[in-house]
C-alpha cells in the first residue's frame, strides 16, 4: 500500500501511472542488468555518452558486483536493530529543488542510479527454515510506481501556506506504514513553490539499508556538479583523523624522550575515559536517568508518536567564523550553539524571568544520544568504493556506526562564547574515549549471545534514559543537480527512536540546514526552538567579533 499520500494519512493516494520495473534479480555476469539490444542501439555507443553518465552506471555497477545478493545476504546486527518494534527508524530528507519536478526526468534517473543499488533493490526476508536465522537481503523486481508517490494535497492550502502544507505532509509520514515486501524507500513529489525552493521532492527510507554516511554518499552518486553536468561532484575535504578512531601516531624518534613519553600517556587516558564512558553507558542502559525538563519525552511511547520536522538555514560562513575565532572545530561550534539553543528554550519554557537567579543556578546536565562514524576513513566515499566487499576496504556500506552519550548543560553565561568553550571541551573529551568503538561490537556480541530481544532492551534503556538524539553530517561543498534539478537545500533527519527531540545538523554548499524531528504533542512551539537556536548563534558570532 501507498502510506501516507495526503496529509490526511487515511486518504488515497493519486499517483501518475507510468509502468516501468527494473528486474534486479536476473543479472548478467558483470553484474550489470540485461539490457535489451534494441534499447542499447537507440542510445549508442558508450563513448557518445557523458563521462558522469558512464561514472553513475560504472558505481552502479560496481554496487551490484560488489554485494552478494544471490542467495540473499544476512542483515547486519545493526540493521536488524532498527527492524525492532521500539526501534522501527527510517530516514526521512526533504531536499528542495530550484526548478518544477520533471517526473519523467526522475523516473528515468532513478531507473539508472538507485533502482540497481542492491540495497534499494531488496527485500528483507525472514528465515522461516531457521527460527534462529537471520533475516536477509533478496534481490527482487523494482516497480517504479510503488516507489514514487504524487500527493494529492489541497490546492487552497498549497497556494495560501505552502511551507505548512510540506511540512504538516512530512509529518503524516512519521506515522504512515511502509509496504515491507517491497524495497523501503519511497520518493514524494510535492510539486509547489516554497518560500525556499520551487519544489520538493521527500526520500523516505528504512535506517536498515545504511547509516547518514552510506546514504549520503548514494545521494552525492544520483547527483550531478551544478558547474559541469558531465561530472560527479566533488567530494568533501576529508576530516583530519586519519584510520580508526583510536589511532595516535607514533612520534619519530627524532622527537624525543618527552614525546615519546606523551604518546605513551595519550594512551593510558584513551584507557581511563574509555573505562569511565563505558561504565556511564551501562548505567544509563539499565537505570542513571536525566532529570525531567521540557526537552525530554513526557510520558512512554513517545517512538510510536506523530513527529513534526521542521528547519531553519543558518550560515555556514557564521559557523565556520566562531571556529577560526575560537579556534576550534565547527562540531564544537554545533554543540555550542545547541547548548545555548537549548538552554534559551529551557528557562522560558520554564518561566524563570528573574536573569540573575538564571545566572547562579548550577547548570542542569541533560544528555544525548550521538551515533559515530567508525569507518577507518572518515567523511563520505565515492559509492563504488563504499560498494568494495574486501575486507581491507575502510568505508564499506552499510550501518557502520557505534553510540556515545554526549552532554549538554542548560546555564546562562554572561559571554556566550563560554557555549562554544563548553561545546570544545565536551567533544575533545569524547574524542579521548573508545566509547563509541565498545558499543559497537558490544552490541554485536550481546546479539550473538543473548539475541536481539537483549540488545534491544538495553539500548531501549538508554534512550529512554537520555533527553535527546544529535548529530551532524557535512554535504556536498559545490551546488549540484539532482536529475536535471538544482538541489537548494537538503534537511534529513529520523524518526522512530524513544526520543522527543532530535536535533541534525545538515551542510551544503555555504549553508547548515539545522532540522528538528519533535514530538508533535510536546513541542507546539518548535518554531520558537529554531527561533532560540537562530539568536544563540547570532548572539555567539556578534560575541565573536568583538574578542
Amino acid at each position: 500500500m501507498d502510506p501516507g499520500a495526503t496529509a490526511d494519512p487515511t486518504a488515497p493516494s493519486a499517483l501518475r501511472k507510468r509502468p516501468i520495473s527494473v528486474d534486479t534479480s536476473r543479472r548478467g555476469g558483470d553484474g550489470a542488468s540485461r539490457e535489451p539490444a534494441a534499447r542499447r542501439s537507440e542510445r549508442g555507443p558508450s563513448d557518445a555518452r557523458p563521462e558522469g553518465e558512464r561514472e553513475e552506471e560504472s558505481s552502479m555497477a560496481a554496487a551490484a558486483r560488489g554485494v552478494e545478493l544471490e542467495a540473499g545476504e544476512p542483515m547486519s546486527p545493526a540493521g536488524r536493530l532498527f527492524r525492532e518494534t521500539h526501534f522501527n527508524c527510517y530516514i526521512v530528507a526533504a531536499i528542495g529543488l530550484g526548478a518544477a519536478v520533471d517526473l519523467a526526468a526522475a523516473r528515468a534517473g532513478l531507473e539508472a542510479t538507485l533502482v540497481r543499488h542492491p540495497r534499494f533493490s531488496s527485500t528483507q526476508v525472514k528465515d522461516d527454515v531457521n527460527k534462529h536465522g537471520r533475516p536477509r537481503w533478496v534481490r527482487t523486481t523494482v516497480n517504479l510506481d510503488d516507489h514514487i508517490i504524487v500527493p494529492c494535497l489541497d490546492p487552497a492550502a498549497t497556494t495560501a501556506n505552502p511551507d505548512q502544507a510540506v511540512e504538516d505532509y512530512l509529518s503524516s509520514l512519521s506515522t504512515a506504514p511502509m509496504d515491507h515486501s517491497r524495497p523501503l524507500w519511497e520518493l514524494h513529489v510535492l510539486d509547489f513553490p516554497t518560500s525556499e525552493a520551487a519544489s520538493a521532492v521527500v526520500v523516505r527510507m528504512h535506517h536498515s539499508l545504511g547509516d547518514g554516511v552510506s546514504l549520503l554518499s548514494l545521494l552525492i552518486a544520483c547527483t550531478r556538479s551544478a558547474a559541469d553536468p558531465a561530472r560527479l561532484p566533488e567530494l568533501p575535504p576529508a576530516p583530519r583523523r586519519a584510520g580508526p578512531v583510536h589511532a595516535r601516531p607514533r612520534p619519530p624518534l627524532s622527537a624525543g624522550l618527552v614525546a615519546l613519553a606523551l604518546w605513551l600517556w595519550s594512551y593510558v587516558v584513551l584507557a581511563w575515559h574509555t573505562v569511565v564512558d563505558v561504565l556511564g553507558f551501562v548505567a544509563t542502559a539499565w537505570f542513571l536517568r536525566d532529570p525531567r525538563t521540557p526537552l525530554m519525552a513526557a510520558s512512554e511511547g513517545v517512538e510510536f508518536r506523530r513527529k513534526r520536522f521542521v528547519h531553519r538555514t543558518l550560515s555556514l560562513d557564521d559557523v565556520k567564523f566562531v571556529k577560526n575565532a575560537m579556534k576550534c572545530t565547527v562540531n564544537d561550534v554545533l554543540v555550542g550553539v545547541t547548548n545555548a539553543g537549548l538552554s534559551r528554550y529551557y528557562f522560558r519554557k520554564t518561566s524563570d524571568t528573574n536573569n540573575e537567579r538564571k545566572k547562579s543556578q548550577k547548570s542542569i546536565c541533560v544528555r544525548s544520544a550521538l551515533l559515530v562514524n567508525l569507518r577507518k576513513t572518515p567523511g563520505l566515499h565515492a559509492l563504488a568504493e563504499m560498494m568494495d566487499s574486501s575486507k581491507s576496504n575502510g568505508a564499506k556500506w552499510g550501518n557502520l556506526i557505534g553510540y556515545i552519550i554526549l552532554p549538554f548543560h542548560i546555564a546562562m553565561h554572561n559571554d556566550p562564547l563560554e557555549y562554544i568553550r563548553q561545546g570544545k571541551r565536551i567533544a575533545e573529551r569524547k574524542k579521548t574515549s573508545l566509547e563509541a568503538v565498545f558499543t559497537y561490537w558490544s552490541g554485536n556480541l550481546i546479539v550473538k549471545l543473548f539475541g536481539m530481544k537483549v540488545a534491544a532492551a538495553l539500548c531501549y534503556g538508554m534512550f529512554t534514559n537520555t533527553t535527546l538524539s544529535f548529530s551532524s553530517m557535512v554535504g556536498p561543498v559545490e551546488k549540484v543537480d539532482f536529475y536535471g534539478h538544482p538541489i537548494v537545500y537538503i534537511a534529513p533527519s529520523v524518526y522512530g527512536h524513544p526520543h522527543a527531540l532530535t536535533v541534525h545538523y545538515q551542510s551544503y554548499v555555504n549553508s547548515m540546514k539545522l532540522v528538528l524531528a519533535v514530538d508533535d504533542a510536546q513541542f507546539p512551539d518548535s518554531h520558537q526552538l529554531l527561533d532560540d537556536f537562530a539568536e544563540s548563534l547570532r548572539l555567539i558570532c556578534q560575541a565573536a567579533s568583538t574578542r
